[in-house]
């Protein structure tokens, strides 16, 4: 089991757009047979999760008691979402982890997975391993995985935006009179 990538994927569903069943799916896109059996009622339960997760991004762990309120807001949501982990050595890839079985809701699993991930990140890496985009208006979060924890946007898009308008900020000053 990569709980890296399932991390990477919880703040891929916090970001997304979950209106309806077909967003789900779409978030889905690479995991056929989840979204194959995707439901009205897991798009509910994965809204309420998204909201319960973005603050555990947006802790800021350097200020004060930020980093316990991530681990507090993580292990809420374990409680809340029991994860049965199993073992599983399906599709000749050898004995592997499965933190939800095969019968469970698509909500389950992809709630299962997050957290497991994102509680694996703040356990081997660090609570200030999980972000939130500081580019004015965009509000995404992210897992960063940069070797020296820089990581301070969501994409390089967001990044490059930040860049080209601290650059023109500053050629304006000093082309002030």
């Amino acid at each position: 089991m990569d709980f890296l990538r399932y991390a990477e994927r919880a703040a891929t569903m916090v970001n997304a757009p979950l209106e309806d069943e077909d967003d789900l799916r779409a978030l889905l896109a690479d995991r056929p047979w989840l979204a194959e059996r995707v439901s009205a009622a897991d798009v509910r339960t994965l809204r309420r999760l998204r909201r319960d997760l973005r603050p555990v991004f947006a802790e800021d762990p350097e200020a004060g008691d930020g980093a316990d309120r991530v681990v507090e807001r993580l292990n809420d949501l374990l409680a809340r979402h029991p994860v049965s982990p199993f073992i599983s050595g399906h599709g000749g890839q050898g004995l592997h982890l499965h933190v939800a079985e095969r019968r469970s809701s698509v909500a389950e699993t992809l709630a299962a997975e997050g957290l497991m991930g994102l509680a694996i990140v703040v356990c081997d890496l660090g609570p200030d391993r999980l972000g939130e985009c500081q580019a004015d208006r965009c509000g995404q979060v992210f897992v960063d995985t940069s070797p020296n924890r820089s990581r301070r946007y969501c994409s390089d898009r967001c990044s490059s935006r930040a860049n080209v308008a601290a650059f023109r900020a500053r050629r304006r000053a000093a082309t002030a009179p």
